[in-house]
């Protein structure tokens, strides 16, 4: 049985990663924590999840394309850094009501239609992780005080919902799906 790795988010234009980018690089370089570097910048809507190769992945695609076809884009804020101590750092996400309705009925349509529950993250907490993994707890409780109180701002409109499969290395976007309706 062949088992691929995948996940849904939502992905930054390309000059909102480069920004998400250059802060990933810091930690790199400051905090040698590289492991962010493991997927382009990314709001995960469905945690990562098994698809074994018994399964049509061309039902999964089937589903996800007709799935965002009935979903709004969604307006993204990205507002300043949260923690998850000892050792993730993010980019903070503003809990819009568009958002939290979005993750909540893509968590449903997969359960619904391919009997994939998110066991690990049951309580959604939108973020863009910048250091995680490979961040000490040492290196993370310097690093901290550095970004508790910086403000960035970044906006953008999500117009898609991205699959993103594993390659053995890391996470690279594997197909894409618009939504098609218009915001209100």
């Amino acid at each position: 049985m062949d088992l691929q790795r995948f996940f849904i988010a939502l992905v930054p234009p390309p000059e909102i990663q480069a920004s998400v980018n250059e802060i990933k690089r810091h930690f790199e370089e400051r905090y040698g924590s590289r492991k962010a570097f493991n997927s382009p910048p990314h709001i995960t809507l469905q945690a990562p999840f098994e698809w074994s190769g018994d399964r049509s992945l061309d039902d999964l695609s089937r589903g996800l394309g007709a799935f965002a076809k009935g979903q709004q884009g969604v307006a993204i804020a990205l507002r300043n850094y949260g923690a998850f101590p000892p050792n993730v750092i993010y980019l903070d996400v503003v809990k819009s009501p568009d958002l939290m309705a979005l993750q909540k009925e893509l968590a449903a349509f997969m359960k619904t239609s391919f009997s994939l529950v998110d066991q690990r993250y049951p309580n959604f907490c939108p973020h863009m992780t910048v250091a995680f993994r490979d961040l000490t707890k040492t290196s993370f409780y310097q690093a901290w005080p550095e970004f508790e109180q910086k403000v960035i701002k970044f906006d953008f409109m999500a117009m898609d919902l991205v699959l993103l499969r594993h390659d053995g290395q890391q996470w690279q976007p594997y197909q894409t799906y618009p939504m098609a309706l218009e915001t209100s």
